[in-house]
């Protein structure tokens, strides 16, 4: 029997279906969110009536962007249809297995349910608990946890000004213009494989991959010289390997370039990356396209023309729709010979038609040399 929550627990992760829903919605993209979690087995279960009945009388704080609710059923008639989402903000999570009850200590030790609420935070940390009859009081304190301003901190991100110098932009701009790009998708897992799907709902770009050897000589010293010291400054990581050496596009056309709330290493083709890195091409010329890291608030952050943005792979962060203008942008990960073994070992996990993209092959990426911190 896994030990119950408490106040200052991370919540787990986990993928499940949404009846109705997404069959494979993932739980960490709700950062940003305070979230609500009812375990009520099934909607016929004693309480589970007016559980719904008090989230009803809260209806307007679930809007899914200041907060958002979630019933959990393990119930074959709830998962077959008896149950419906109320969108936006509240959801029913299939859970025939009972995985998620499991992971969440909401699991007796002869494996009955313990029916209750679960009050979590933006950072997706437990924050209280109530049992299923006393929700009134953690919906309060829900609307009370909503309304709290959500920009206190800013997120853990490193912003470093100077990395290309404006020629070297202009002409990876160039190189973007004279080949032209292809439509970028995302990376999913279906039944333990990695796959490419393209989704403009969730992302919009185009991306050009940089293959000219000379050119990629030419940026490398830039990187090792003026980026690589500043990431172990800050983070005390020495990165060695580097992944992609691409060009990106968003456009403000048909809703803008944009790529959704993720994170980038969620899946066995991607578990090495450790951080990523946006560096702006053309700044001035566009508006829109920020980054966001919504567990951390609703900051925008954008970095000058030839400046980098660097953080964890592991953080939950969406470019904001471009609204005037085309953004370039080039974005590689950086990872170390550890990482390096996990890739390897996962390869096999990688579906064969991905192979070449976006630097996911079978050959390991170029190794970046040791770079020394400077003084």
């Amino acid at each position: 029997m896994k030990q119950t929550l408490m106040p200052g627990d991370p919540a787990p992760w986990f993928h499940a279906p949404v009846i109705g829903g997404k069959p494979r919605f993932a739980f960490d993209s709700v950062g940003g969110r305070v979230v609500v979690l009812v375990f009520v087995g099934a909607a016929a279960a004693s309480g589970a009536a007016e559980a719904l009945a008090a989230v009803g009388r809260w209806r307007a704080l679930f809007d899914d962007v200041g907060a958002t609710c979630f019933f959990v059923t393990a119930d074959p008639a709830d998962i077959a249809g008896g149950v419906a989402s109320q969108l936006p903000g509240i959801r029913w999570f299939a859970d025939p297995e009972r995985a998620i009850a499991r992971a969440y200590g909401a699991l007796a030790s002869d494996g009955s349910l313990r029916p209750h609420w679960l009050l979590i935070d933006r950072q997706l940390r437990v924050v209280g608990r109530a049992p299923l009859g006393e929700g009134e009081a953690l919906l309060a304190a829900a609307a009370r946890l909503a309304a709290l301003p959500s920009d206190s901190i800013a997120a853990p991100v490193l912003a470093v000004p100077h990395v290309f110098d404006a020629a070297l932009c202009a002409e990876l701009i160039a190189w973007f213009e004279a080949r032209g790009g292809v439509d970028s998708g995302v990376m999913v897992e279906r039944d333990g494989i990695t796959v490419g799907k393209i989704d403009h709902s969730f992302k919009r770009r185009s991306d050009c991959e940089i293959d000219d050897p000379v050119l990629q000589r030419r940026l490398r010293p830039r990187i090792e010289r003026f980026l690589l010291p500043m990431l172990e400054r800050a983070f005390q990581f020495r990165a060695t390997r580097i992944e992609r050496w691409l060009v990106a596009r968003y456009d403000d056309a048909e809703g803008g370039g944009h790529f959704a709330p993720h994170r980038d290493n969620t899946t066995a083709g991607t578990a090495h990356r450790r951080f990523a890195c946006t560096i702006n091409l053309n700044a001035e010329a566009h508006e829109g396209g920020e980054l966001v890291f919504p567990e951390f608030g609703p900051r925008r952050y954008k970095a000058t023309t030839g400046g980098a943005i660097l953080f964890s792979c592991s953080l939950l962060h969406q470019a904001m729709p471009v609204t005037r203008g085309v953004r370039y942008a080039f974005l590689p990960f950086f990872y170390d010979d550890a990482a390096a073994q996990l890739r390897a070992d996962n390869l096999a996990r990688l579906a064969a038609e991905n192979g070449g993209t976006h630097g996911l092959g079978t050959a390991l990426s170029d190794r970046l040399p040791q770079v020394p911190v400077t003084a």
